[in-house]
């Protein structure tokens, strides 16, 4: 349909073909956007990320996203490459080195809980506050994050990356405000299904936690190409009075009590 024609992005977090950050380039790019690829340089080594730059032809600028120094090369050598400023940015960084190492929420590792702070929540913050310093991005520009119910309901599995999430949605709505009345820009939020991700599928009961939650959803649980689509959405002109917003892109699993499937399945 072309609905980012002329567009220019930036999308971080793109590590391998699961990743929603590369579903999320891969559509915007079909849609007519123009990227710039950017992830950490040790994720980078991780991952696939040149792979998928040659595919829809963007360059890739490493950049550690809790670095104000990296985040304000990032704008710069973007602004460059495009030949003007930033119509949108997908903020899709996130890390718990305490679920990583199955430490229990009454257990934290308070040293790696700053680290998923740092990493996961305070790096939208430091990502915005450099743009809107150096007004890189244009007018009704487009910043999209995404969390998980988890920043809004108990899972004895998500320990802090739950408080992180919480933070992380707090941070867009009070940039999304500031951001707005300064330039118009919009900062919402994407509450994602359990998502067969690399990183999802690290969390320790996560394949049975996505069957709980697909019976639970009438639609089934939104993929990450489904998650692709509404961020593309979120970037376009059809969006350009949404911000603040926390969007629940999970089926209608956030609405939803208990449905048949779950209690057929509790009387077997």
């Amino acid at each position: 349909m072309g609905i980012l024609s002329g567009k220019k992005g930036i999308i971080t977090g793109a590590l391998d073909e699961n990743s929603i950050a590369w579903k999320v380039a891969e559509l915007a790019h079909q849609e007519g956007a123009s990227i710039v690829l950017t992830n950490a340089p040790i994720a980078m080594r991780m991952g696939e990320i040149k792979k998928l730059a040659e595919k829809i032809h963007a360059p890739i600028i490493p950049a550690d996203a809790t670095n104000l120094e990296d985040i304000e090369k990032l704008y710069k050598e973007s602004i460059q490459h495009f030949g003007g400023k930033i119509d949108f940015i997908l903020h899709s960084i996130g890390m718990s080195v305490n679920i990583r190492k199955n430490i229990p929420y009454t257990e934290l590792n308070y040293e790696y809980y700053m680290k998923g702070i740092d990493v996961s929540a305070l790096s939208l913050h430091k990502m915005l506050a450099v743009a809107y310093k150096a007004d890189a991005l244009n007018e009704y520009g487009s910043v999209v994050a995404l969390s998980y119910i988890g920043a809004q309901r108990t899972y004895p599995f998500y320990t802090d990356m739950a408080d992180i999430k919480a933070l992380l949605e707090s941070i867009a709505r009070s940039w999304g405000y500031h951001y707005g009345i300064a330039k118009k820009v919009r900062v919402n939020t994407v509450s994602q299904s359990p998502t067969k991700t690399t990183a999802g599928s690290g969390i320790k009961g996560f394949n049975e936690f996505f069957d709980f939650a697909d019976m639970q959803s009438p639609l089934g649980n939104a993929s990450a190409d489904d998650c692709a689509g509404i961020c593309v959405a979120l970037f376009s002109d059809f969006t350009r009075k949404v911000t603040m917003q926390n969007i629940y892109h999970d089926g209608g699993y956030s609405t939803t009590g208990v449905s048949q499937k779950q209690l057929d399945a509790l009387m077997k």
